[in-house]
């Protein structure tokens, strides 16, 4: 399946069967263009001295660019043929005719399968025997996928591979091993750590040569990421079920960070953290934003807002970094009375900051400036170091304001 989509946005098909022939072992690509459930597809079959490979029937490939999420099956029936162990395989890569991109993401791929299926079995990597990933057309699999993933990094520039979730599917699957729950327990192994589901038939979705081209590919699973396609492809399945596209999706194209990096403005991404108060004194409140910045809030306010049966409550709002969300919400649950916190990420624009020091007659005082591409927007004096200065000096604090403003303004015009 992702053979088919990677040929759908441009890969080569020739170099593709290059790859393949270039093995040793008898494989041979043939491609066509089919409907799935709808959808136009690219199916692509693997052959073994000219006949359908004996594993062909199953979708081994799990894995795309964007978020838009393919399926991928076994047949239920896996064959307990052409086993071959991890040495072997290896150095079935090694002497392909393939560029080192494309081997060294390969090796992973199985080196990642042993590791997962030495783990199941309780033996060394080294010892594994693969029996349905040991087949032509799984190794051919995975080789061609290696092959055009190094070639849309190469010649599209493709930096980095996403993926949606993961449907791994449901019910049972009969292998060399027996009867097993799916996911496989090497697939699961493999998936440790991403986020899955399961849905559409009681099949299984996700292979764990699928599984280990995601992992290869060091896949990033994030929610919302903004992306801009430039050219799609579907890859198509075996089986063709009534109401399920049983394709995969690939998009190739840009983030949106890259896209607008001609904006004037930096950007980055933020977490909102809200709850609403209607028990909580003014003595709690300010303890509680006091203690979210301590922790690494970025920033922390209260707002009056009317609740529910009409009573006067606070709206309290902490912005912080994705790392620090736990230790704060932590926080907000033990310092204030409420029972839920709402979260959402945003993305927000920033002034690039600095702290420049500046000599007035109540003593040195830094001034905070902003600024984009190199254009500075605002200045303004550091309230404690005012505060102090006017302190010390008797003064007004708007006196020590604004002599820091007037003696930034003079250092400006004096590198001017």
């Amino acid at each position: 399946m992702l053979l088919g989509a990677m040929i759908d946005v441009g890969v080569p098909v020739d170099l593709l069967r290059d790859a393949a022939t270039s093995l040793g072992i008898g494989a041979e690509l043939t491609v066509r263009s089919v409907q799935r459930n709808g959808i136009r597809a690219t199916k692509v079959d693997v052959l073994e001295h000219g006949r359908i490979a004996e594993s062909a029937h199953h979708d081994h490939a799990h894995d795309h660019h964007d978020h838009e999420h393919g399926h991928h099956e076994h047949g239920e029936a896996h064959q307990h043929h052409h086993g071959r162990n991890w040495p072997e395989i290896r150095e079935l890569i090694a002497g392909a005719a393939i560029p080192e991109t494309a081997r060294q993401i390969a090796w992973r791929a199985f080196a990642l399968l042993a590791e997962a299926e030495g783990k199941v079995h309780g033996i060394e990597p080294e010892q594994v025997h693969f029996h349905e990933v040991g087949a032509v057309d799984t190794i051919t699999d995975i080789v061609g996928a290696s092959m055009g993933a190094a070639w849309l990094m190469g010649e599209r520039g493709v930096t980095e591979w996403r993926c949606s979730p993961v449907n791994v599917g449901s019910g049972f699957v009969t292998c060399a091993h027996g009867c097993m729950p799916v996911p496989a327990p090497a697939t699961a192994e493999l998936l440790a750590g991403v986020p899955t589901y399961s849905a559409g038939p009681a099949k299984e979705m996700t292979t764990p040569t699928g599984a280990a081209l995601l992992r290869a590919l060091d896949c990033g699973f994030e929610e919302g990421q903004r992306f801009v396609a430039e050219a799609i492809g579907y890859g198509a399945g075996s089986r063709d079920p009534e109401g399920f596209a049983n394709v995969l999706r690939l998009s190739v194209g840009a983030a949106f960070a890259t896209v607008t990096d001609e904006r004037s403005f930096s950007a980055d991404r933020v977490v909102v953290l809200e709850c609403a108060l209607d028990d909580a004194t003014p003595q709690v409140l300010a303890h509680a934003m006091e203690l979210s910045l301590q922790n690494g809030a970025l920033d922390a306010m209260a707002a009056a807002v009317t609740m529910k049966k009409g009573r006067l409550g606070t709206l309290l709002t902490v912005l912080c970094r994705g790392e620090q969300e736990d230790a704060v919400t932590r926080l907000l649950f033990r310092e204030t009375t409420t029972l839920g916190i709402r979260r959402r990420e945003e993305e927000r624009s920033i002034l690039d900051r600095e702290l420049v020091t500046v000599e007035t007659a109540y003593g040195k005082i830094r001034v905070k400036v902003g600024s984009a591409r190199g254009e500075t927007l605002n200045a303004m004096p550091e309230y404690e170091d005012c505060r102090l200065a006017a302190r010390e000096h008797g003064v007004p604090l708007s006196a020590a304001t604004e002599a820091a403003l007037a003696a930034y303004g003079e250092m400006q015009r004096a590198k001017a």
